[in-house]
């Protein structure tokens, strides 16, 4: 591990100045940062650490703009606030299944968003991958059960690794950027990058840049939302398929909806063609099963994740079930 200058702003503002030196970087929680310190992939002269400032802490919700979240959130704190759990509640569920409640009592919101890919050629020193700047990815033709059965036809086979980006997408968020200069507020959809766009990143952030809030409109508040992960070990694991379903109804008829499939692409994948199947008809098991198969409908699996196609349709059918209050198992 190299040797760098350490930063402790407390106001926002310092963070900028902190930020101008090249190859500076903002630690929240700090999680995937001293990973990638210890797997040699990041070598910072400086590290921002931002996790002291009043500013960027805080769940707060109004008529107006709907619920806004401070990047700095644990994700304890948003497990556990009632709100959350009420208006919410596919937020709560997805932070409360990431990692070890140790871990979720250090991660940020913020970070969690942000946080580079898990694919092992990627976390691998040894292996020059497409990600890195090389010009193979090594995943396409080797080890990729876990990996990318949508969108890895551009030269990367990752699939993105947060979970509350999954939950946060269903939900319409929109994240507020700010550097020195300006400020910006973008769709969360729009917040992440395909390696079709640049394959060597993950999301828009530039250097110098610092998420300040995300925000849920408050028409969300109406809809009923739910969030599952299947894991290959529930108690503590990397997702293998997870889904999260928001859905505005009136009575039961389906008016909007919104399905979010992680673990299945370099970025969070909506899946338009299934939410269209839900809107304008009864939500019951019948149409949750055809939202199921036509969300499969354009996957193009590797030679080792086909069996991601079956637990994706069982989840997605599951979710919508959950999310609508039916119970997807009962006979």
């Amino acid at each position: 591990m190299n040797n760098f200058e350490y930063a402790l702003p407390t106001e926002i503002k310092d963070v900028f100045r902190y930020l101008d030196k090249d190859q500076a970087i903002i630690k929240a929680g700090g999680v995937d940062i001293i990973d990638l310190l210890k797997e040699e992939l990041i070598t910072p002269r400086r590290i921002v650490h931002i996790r002291s400032i009043p500013d960027l802490l805080g769940i707060k919700e109004d008529a107006k703009n709907g619920l806004l979240l401070g990047p700095n959130i644990t994700l304890t704190d948003l497990s556990e606030n009632q709100l959350i759990l009420t208006s919410y509640r596919a937020l709560a569920q997805a932070a409360v299944n990431i990692a070890t409640p140790q871990i979720r009592n250090l991660a940020s919101l913020g970070g969690n968003l942000c946080q580079r890919p898990r694919c092992w050629y990627f976390r691998n020193v040894e292996f020059p991958c497409s990600r890195k700047g090389g010009t193979t990815c090594f995943s396409l033709d080797g080890e990729n059960q876990y990996h990318a059965i949508f969108g890895n036809n551009d030269g990367c086979a990752i699939v993105h690794p947060s979970g509350m980006a999954v939950a946060l997408l269903s939900l319409n968020a929109r994240v507020k950027i700010e550097n020195a200069k300006e400020k910006r507020e973008v769709s969360l959809e729009n917040f992440f990058v395909t390696p079709a766009q640049d394959i060597t990143r993950e999301n828009i952030l530039k250097q110098g840049e610092l998420i300040t809030e995300i925000n849920i409109p408050i028409i969300m508040k109406k809809y009923k939302s739910f969030y599952y992960k299947q894991k290959e070990k529930q108690a503590f694991d990397w997702s293998i398929a997870d889904v999260a379903v928001a859905l505005l109804l009136n009575d039961n008829r389906c008016q909007d909806a919104r399905i979010v499939l992680g673990a299945a692409a370099p970025v969070p994948w909506r899946v338009p063609a299934a939410e269209d199947v839900l809107k304008g008809v009864p939500v019951d098991k019948s149409s949750a099963r055809k939202a199921a198969e036509i969300a499969m409908q354009n996957a193009e699996p590797l030679e080792l994740n086909k069996y991601k196609i079956p637990v994706f349709k069982a989840v997605i059918y599951r979710t919508i079930c959950w999310a609508a209050g039916i119970d997807p198992l009962s006979t």
